[in-house]
């Protein structure tokens, strides 16, 4: 019932809640449990009329509850407004403690006048959604208000009532604003009634919420409902640093957690003296370093001197004892007591086999090697082949003529432990395909294209020679130009068939 209320999350189950948000206590920030719920009750017990119901941001009030309508912690009930009208809240708490929550609060009965209604129905819910979402864009127009009229002002927070007939601005100052035409242009804009409040830093982060320095949200938005003052000197009995922005919390102000251990602190600080500057020894002054308050050691060191002297608190009230009196302390060096070192476990760990397998990177070397022999050869060359006729590869050699043919290579490759398994004319096939073939000769005629050869004249054939280019298109003879050399000879063969047929027997010219 009060998963809409929770502050861990939207939807039906409440981030964290471990009980999935069947619990009714609404998961909701300034909880009390109730710790009376399981009792039994006497036959003859009343319950409390008064209920508190819990708002926006840390806003708690008191009702009665006149009809005795019977209500659970987180259900949503509609109440009597502060201005007339009607709002919605949660129920946060029933029964005998809120008469003790009434006396911490210095409430009295005939100071609770508004009394609960009923139920929130699904009406009333509509209605306190749509009042809801008019906050948002009413405080971003009331600031852009106080900025035009230049007042020293900051809107924080808005809150309508469920009826939307009264909205309230929260704004924080650092001293008194005068408001008054403010509220005029605030009510001719929104036409609701207009209540302004003044809150303090604290209150404002309370209200927005947030995560602090220590990773949880803010205490004063979850759980923290009276501030306390906190100054300077809670840091310096517990021996922090007085940085200002580590001290500071989103409020600007100092950390409401100073002040959670400082009475421990108070304590401690009991045994151990106060305002140690420096002991007067025999050997000469040792000032004062650093005390160590739970553990009572305080470290000296003499001046010119780097090691710090660890002494018991008691010790060191002696040694103030005797310099009031005028005399000098012994040896700080032979006053030291001996601190032990912490003990370091020496445990080895297995990194290449954490998760109980091989090493997560054994096939990165094997995949690295063949893309790296892949990309250093050029495309379009075939494998390097050495003198035995084996193709070189990162992966090792490989036959070049494997897997030419009709399974050449693989016939080849066979061992004779192979061979004797096949028996018969496979065998016989098998020996005569394996046999070495003879190299077809070279002709000694072929000539390369890089080679020249002399020229009667002389000449190189790779250079122009006009004369013997001249003498090889007279002859008809030229080898330079195979086209004019085709051409000739077609001719000379078309002249002699045509004086050998006659022109009697031309059959183009036969009758």
């Amino acid at each position: 019932m009060g998963c809409g209320s929770c502050s861990s999350g939207g939807g039906c189950t409440p981030n964290g809640c471990k009980s999935n948000g069947n619990c009714a206590t609404g998961c909701g920030s300034m909880e009390v449990h109730d710790w009376l719920s399981n009792l039994d009750m006497p036959a003859n017990y009343r319950p409390f009329l008064v209920t508190e119901v819990k708002f926006k941001g840390s806003r708690k009030e008191f009702f009665v509850n006149q009809e005795n309508i019977y209500l659970e912690i987180g259900e949503l009930v509609a109440v009597e407004g502060s201005s007339g009208g009607f709002d919605v809240g949660n129920v946060s708490l029933t029964g005998e403690l809120v008469r003790v929550q009434m006396q911490r609060r210095k409430t009295t009965m005939d100071a609770v006048i508004k009394k609960i209604y009923r139920k929130a129905t699904e009406a009333d819910v509509e209605k306190w959604n749509a009042a809801k979402e008019l906050e948002w864009e009413a405080m971003h127009r009331g600031r852009k208000l106080a900025l035009d009229l230049g007042l020293s002002m900051k809107i924080s927070d808005v809150d309508y009532q469920a009826d939307k007939s009264k909205a309230t601005f929260y704004y924080t100052a650092d001293g008194r604003v005068d408001f008054r035409e403010l509220i005029k242009k605030m009510a001719e804009q929104f036409r609701v009634r207009i209540e302004m409040r003044q809150i303090g830093m604290r209150q404002e982060a309370g209200r927005l919420g947030g995560i602090g320095s220590c990773g949880r949200e803010l205490c004063c938005s979850t759980w923290l409902t009276n501030f306390k003052t906190v100054s300077t000197a809670a840091a310096r009995y517990q021996n922090l640093s007085l940085n200002t922005l580590k001290l500071a919390g989103q409020c600007g102000k100092l950390k409401c957690c100073l002040n959670y251990e400082l009475d421990t602190y108070l304590d401690a600080l009991k045994d151990i003296p106060d305002r140690v500057d420096s002991l007067d020894t025999v050997v000469g002054y040792a000032r004062h370093q650093k005390t160590d308050i739970f553990k009572k050691i305080m470290w000296f060191s003499y001046q010119g001197e780097d090691d710090w002297i660890p002494l018991t608190a008691a010790k060191v009230k002696e040694i103030l004892a005797l310099n009031k009196a005028g005399k000098k302390g012994p040896n700080l060096k032979e006053e030291a007591i001996v601190i032990a070192a912490p003990e370091v476990l020496e445990k080895s760990y297995d990194y290449e086999n954490v998760v109980g397998q091989d090493s997560l990177t054994r096939l990165d070397d094997r995949s690295k090697n063949k893309n790296k022999a892949r990309n250093s050869r050029p495309k379009g060359k075939p494998h390097p082949v050495n003198k035995a006729g084996e193709v070189e590869e990162a992966g090792g050699k490989k036959d070049a003529t494997a897997g030419q043919g009709n399974d050449r290579g693989k016939r080849e490759n066979r061992t004779p432990n192979q061979l004797d398994n096949v028996k018969g004319d496979e065998r016989e096939n098998l020996t005569q395909s394996t046999e070495a073939r003879p190299k077809r000769p070279r002709p000694k005629n072929k000539r390369l294209p890089d080679q020249t050869k002399a020229d009667p004249s002389g000449l190189p054939t790779s250079t122009p020679n006009p004369i013997a280019d001249a003498a090889s298109l007279a002859s008809g003879d030229d080898k330079t130009a195979p086209k004019n050399k085709n051409r000739n000879n077609r001719k000379k063969n078309f002249k002699r068939r045509n004086e050998n047929n006659g022109p009697d027997q031309n059959p183009s010219t036969a009758e």
